[in-house]
Order: C-alpha cells, then structure tokens, then sequence
C-alpha cells in the first residue's frame, strides 16, 4: 500500500481504535502477522490498563498502542518501521477511490480510472517511441534517442505486465507469496 497504513487515520490505527474501543483485539489482530499476535495481546493488556489512570494516561496508552500496531503490520510486510504518520497525508487518487470500492462493492470507478491512467500513459510512451523511430542513419545521436525509447517503452511494457501478475507488495488472492520487497506502505 501507499504511505497509508502507517498514518493516524489509516487503517491499522482505525482497527485500533475499534479495539480499544470495544474490548475486542480481534478487530486489529487481522492487520498483524500470527507471529506477532502474542506481542500484541500482551501491549493490548498494558494500553488497556494504562487508560483508566487519567486522560493524560489513556492518550499516551493509546498512541503507544498505535504506533506498536503499525510496527507489527509493517513487520509482516517485510517493511521497516519509521513511526506513525499524521492524518491527512496525500494517498493519491486511488487508494480513497480503492478503499470506497469495497465500501460498496463496487469495483467499477476504480477499475475504469486504473485502466484510463494506464492506457493514456502507455499511449504517451508508445508516441513517443513512434517519434523517434524515424531517423537519419547517419544522425548516430538521433538513433540513440530512439533506441532509449524503444527500451523505455519494451521494459515499461513487460514491467507493468509483470506488476500486475506478480502483485509485488502484498500476498494476492491466488496464493502468491509477498515480494519482500518492503515497499512503503
């Protein structure tokens, strides 16, 4: 995921906050690895505990929660922890049309602005590849323009294909291991 799950109000703090909130670890143990689970049913115990001493208690209780939640979903992802983000950091478009999507259940605005932003950028590169293709053979420099955008387009091609059947970032549905590639989530 974007820089998302490590924010204030992304989705590890929002599972957080429904656990505290009802007493139910369960809401959060899903964004956590199993391995994890033991070290976070014991933070779980302390931060409820530690709330009923005051509201001071009970607000730094909280963040510590937080923060040790966000450590863990990191740490399952392969990803290193770099402390919790404030709310309201820029996701893009996607990842609020995404999380709306399964609000609803239904795909179709995301699916159709994934696929218009696709096609307009590969119809870009493939212009530009087109531009270049026509070349003195003598002008070495202008053949090298072309053969850096034929590249840039071939690679890009076989990148994006790859990308979306490998699914980097994240186990898929079809049972494919993460990528341990630690991206920034």
């Amino acid at each position: 995921m974007p820089p998302h799950c490590d924010t204030r109000d992304g989705p590890v703090v929002k599972a957080a906050v429904q656990a505290l909130d009802t007493g139910n670890l369960n809401y959060l143990l899903i964004w956590i690895p199993q391995e994890s689970e033991k070290e976070l049913k014991s933070i779980f115990a302390k931060t409820l505990k530690a709330r009923k001493a005051g509201k001071d208690a009970k607000e730094v209780a909280d963040d510590w929660f937080f923060e040790n939640a966000i450590r863990l979903h990191r740490a399952g992802e392969g990803a290193s922890y770099t402390g919790m983000k404030p709310a309201g950091l820029s996701e893009g478009p996607v990842v609020p049309m995404a999380e709306k999507a399964i609000e609803n259940g239904n795909s179709g605005e995301t699916i159709a602005f994934l696929l218009m932003t696709v096609e307009d950028d590969l119809n870009s590169r493939f212009q530009h590849v087109m531009e270049k293709k026509t070349y003195d053979v003598d002008d070495v420099p202008a053949g090298r323009e072309f053969i850096e955008a034929f590249i840039g387009w071939v690679v890009y091609s076989h990148h994006l294909y790859m990308s979306v059947k490998e699914a980097p970032g994240h186990e898929n549905p079809h049972g494919r291991k993460k990528c341990g590639c630690g991206g920034h989530h």
